[in-house]
């Protein structure tokens, strides 16, 4: 004689809750159906029962299936739970999130992205900033005596004039600072950098792995500028501000990311401007200061040509990372005896990229899109800026002089 089962079990919920389960039991032709109650709710007859080996309910999350033991037996087929043999599915899912958990956004707490800075700015903040005790440690040109003296005298090109003595002096100032995380320009110059670069209205965090995107060797860029200091950063700022230079630096940054071709984009810049203070202090440059009354501006064209001519030196000789210390041994050979050649090849490449057509910058940005003074109004702001009003100087940092003229790849 058959007769009704009131059978009650308790399982461990989905949280860790424990849920009743009542089987409902219907005589139908003798046969007896169960279909199991869950919270007084009859579940439906497309729910397969455990024991046969079936998948679990389809509309639990993930997270539930991993965490409960009896869905876990279910999911493996077993009556026992097995936490050997885990779903790869739930595996896989759950890798998935905990990497999307530890993405790191590049935001910095600041919902207000900080201002890009112009190379003329930076420049007067430094025009403004006493740096007497660095002027004592400079190294403006090189040491010659007995014979080599008389010969450079007598067969070298022309000394720089007088009026320019200050501004060449405020060079080799600024290429013996170190970046000072309390100054606000400092900071501002790192920003504009890495903005300008990649394209991104965003600010980055000061330290990261994303300044080795841009071709820096570590999460700091400071340490990268021995020998250069932070002129080393003034010039890549001029490079990536200038919107005539801008896209030339992106081509730049975009064959240093080439999957064979590739080279640190910055510490390649950084040796630029090693190369163009060498060049500078062996007065290879005077005549076309001289000439054009002004020093500053002399010297940022000619840091952007010396990188122009590796930059067609590298694509075109299909050279790689191991080439570096000759490339740049041959690039500062040429600009030692080529100045001049090297600022003309800048000045027709540019000339010829704005005759096809290329636009001179892509940024919408007002302050970035405000183009360079020409040659004629940056000898004038050089030679006003010079006698009308008087430059101070503050120390900074100190880098050993003797390192600015190494060649290698720093």
């Amino acid at each position: 004689m058959e007769e009704d089962i009131d059978v009650t079990s308790h399982t461990e919920g989905l949280n860790g809750l424990s849920c009743e389960c009542k089987p409902f039991e219907e005589i139908t032709n003798g046969h007896s159906n169960h279909k199991p109650v869950m919270n007084g709710l009859i579940i439906g007859h497309n729910v397969k029962d455990h024991t046969n080996g079936s998948a679990p309910l389809r509309s639990l999350p993930i997270s539930a299936l991993k965490q409960n033991g009896l869905l876990q037996t279910l999911a493996a087929g077993e009556d026992q739970p097995n936490p050997t043999e885990e779903n790869v599915e739930l595996e896989k899912a759950r890798e998935e999130w905990e990497a999307l958990e530890n993405v790191q956004p590049a935001l910095t707490e600041d919902s207000n992205p900080t201002p890009l800075i112009s190379f003329n700015e930076a420049l007067q903040y430094f025009q403004t900033t006493d740096l007497g005790d660095l002027l004592k440690n400079i190294q403006p040109t090189i040491r010659r005596a007995g014979l080599a003296a008389i010969t450079h005298f007598l067969f070298g090109p022309p000394r720089l004039h007088r009026e320019l003595l200050e501004e060449r002096d405020l060079v080799f100032a600024i290429a013996q600072c170190h970046v000072d995380n309390s100054q606000t320009v400092h900071m501002r110059v790192l920003q504009s950098i890495y903005k300008r670069l990649i394209g991104s209205r965003l600010d980055c965090p000061r330290y990261g792995a994303h300044w080795e995107n841009i071709g820096f060797q570590g999460t700091d860029p400071a340490t990268d500028l021995r020998g250069t200091g932070f002129l080393g950063l003034m010039h890549t700022l001029y490079f990536v501000m200038d919107p005539e230079t801008l896209p030339l630096a992106r081509d730049i940054y975009k064959l240093s990311q080439h999957p064979t071709q590739n080279f640190p984009f910055s510490v390649m810049s950084i040796n630029m401007t090693r190369i163009a203070l060498q060049v500078l202090r062996e007065e290879a440059l005077s005549k076309e200061c001289n000439r054009r009354q002004q020093v500053v501006g002399v010297l940022n064209e000619f840091y952007v040509a010396t990188y122009l001519h590796l930059y067609q030196l590298w694509k075109t000789q299909q050279k790689t990372i191991a080439d570096s210390g000759f490339v740049l041994k041959e690039v500062e050979l040429f600009a030692k005896k080529n100045p001049k050649q090297m600022l003309r090849r800048l000045e027709v490449f540019l000339k010829e990229r704005q005759a096809v057509g290329i636009p001179r910058g892509t940024s919408s940005d007002p302050q970035a899109q405000q183009p360079s003074p020409s040659l004629g109004e940056r000898g004038a702001r050089a030679a006003a800026g010079s006698k009308g009003k008087e430059m101070h100087f503050t120390g900074v940092c100190d880098l050993p002089p003797d390192m600015e003229g190494e060649a290698r790849l720093i």
